[in-house]
């Protein structure tokens, strides 16, 4: 608690600093890519959150500028290549962000006052940001598909190199986990259902605007200031759910009936229709699941791991029968960690990527054991219950061609992503019009052919 106070003092100094320091400019135009401007106020808020994050950038008016004029290469090559993400891609990663912010900060007031947004606010700008990220990296995986490894390249890159020059493992952890969700009571649903039939029954009679209602009632904050406005999107680009109600909709003045997806309950309201796009209104509410319900389902999982305990049932067999999480049940409920689109999923994980409730959990089991339950929220933002068994822990160590192949070919197959993205990017950059203001030009760039 201590060291978070102490950042957050850290980071309320650095940033008083930081804006005293700048001199009230009006915004303008530093850099041109193609036909899409850099800002001043671009450049400006990656310093400050650079700042913020206490992370140290040399020149960051000349490396900040450059490494934005090169997301926009790739994300012009997404647009080219039409490259669309889902809304329910987008919003999983929100979440996550959200969701470490909220571990870290400890709640919501915290991460309101160091970001000096709403959490709306902040969620709209995430949102875009992440919508960015997924479609650049989409655009990476395409350029870097065909890259393939064989283990003789990988021990041949690491032959040359001194054992005590090989990468140091941190130490990892493999964890089992079963989750379960406590639902809310069947009167909580039929509130919440009343309460959108009630919605949609005036304005069908035309007593309301659904833009009205959505502004004042719906939970999902980024589109409720829109009056629950999307924008234009594919089937694929939302959960199946709403999307087979949203393609179905043909009259702009009639609501749908209520639709049950994974985020809550929803009606919604067609806007438009182009070609395989559809543009919609929509309101979301969600049951209130009740104190009771997780204390109730906290039992439950306590009484699930005293009988795995006392070999009365297996780790396993619980998941089987018990777990809700779609993404560890079939696998025993070993999780899993991703350390980048490009590289395979691997289930040793170092306890900095783990979920931060999860770590807090495992750092006190031992090998073998399993946890009394607990309440964690998981990447989607959803509380939920749990219950984990520590199955090994690698302690730290110089990497090992026989024990650690896999994150040793991680590392070739990276630096040789690496080498073929800058590689695209040299030719991007000769290719594409830039025009920079001439007191931004007196920079050692990372990357030939920027001035023209």
């Amino acid at each position: 608690m201590m060291r978070k106070l102490l950042l957050l003092l850290f980071l309320a100094v650095a940033l008083s600093a930081f804006a005293q320091s700048q001199p009230n400019v009006v915004d303008e135009i530093v850099w041109v890519v193609g036909d899409d401007p850099i800002y001043l106020s671009d450049v400006e808020d990656v310093i400050v959150g650079a700042r913020m994050n206490n992370e140290t950038l040399e020149n960051p008016y000349c490396t900040v500028p450059e490494q934005i004029a090169v997301k926009k290469l790739f994300l012009h090559q997404a647009d080219l290549d039409s490259v669309d993400i889902g809304e329910a891609d987008v919003i999983e990663a929100v979440n996550g962000r959200i969701n470490d912010y909220l571990q870290f900060f400890g709640s919501r007031e915290n991460v309101e006052a160091w970001a000096h947004r709403s959490m709306a606010q902040i969620r709209d700008g995430m949102k875009r940001s992440q919508r960015d990220e997924l479609r650049i990296e989409q655009v990476q995986r395409s350029l870097t598909a065909n890259i393939k490894l064989t283990p003789a390249e990988v021990r041949e890159y690491f032959r040359h190199v001194p054992t005590d020059s090989l990468p140091v493992i941190p130490t990892q952890v493999e964890v089992q986990i079963l989750t379960s969700q406590p639902q809310p009571s069947r009167e909580e649903v039929e509130r919440v259902e009343d309460r959108l039939r009630e919605i949609a029954r005036k304005v069908n009679a035309g007593e309301t605007e659904f833009a009205t209602q959505a502004r004042f009632y719906s939970e999902d904050e980024v589109s409720a200031r829109n009056g629950g406005e999307l924008d234009y999107m594919g089937r694929n680009q939302m959960v199946q759910e709403f999307s087979n109600v949203a393609f179905s909709l043909n009259d702009p003045k009639r609501v749908s009936k209520i639709v049950k997806t994974e985020f809550g309950y929803h009606i919604i309201q067609l806007i438009d229709k182009r070609g395989e796009k559809v543009k919609v209104r929509h309101i979301l509410m969600r049951p209130v699941v009740q104190d009771s319900a997780y204390n109730r389902r906290i039992a439950t999982l306590d009484s699930v791991a005293s009988d795995i305990r006392e070999g009365k049932s297996s780790f396993e067999e619980a998941v089987r029968y018990l777990s809700d999480d779609k993404n560890t049940y079939r696998n025993n409920g070993l999780l899993f960690y991703q350390a980048s689109p490009r590289v395979l999923p691997t289930s040793r994980i170092e306890m900095k990527d783990l979920n931060q409730d999860i770590a807090k959990v495992v750092d006190t089991l031992r090998v073998g054991q399993v946890s009394d339950a607990f309440i964690m929220t998981n990447d989607k933002g959803q509380k939920v219950c749990a219950i984990v068994k520590l199955k090994n822990r690698i302690e730290s160590h110089p990497a090992s061609m026989t024990e650690d192949f896999q994150r040793l070919h991680d590392v070739v197959f990276e630096r040789r992503c690496e080498e073929r993205l800058e590689e695209w990017v040299r030719k991007k950059v000769k290719a594409t019009y830039v025009r920079i203001k001439p007191e931004w030009r007196s920079c050692q760039f990372k990357y030939d052919g920027w001035l023209k």
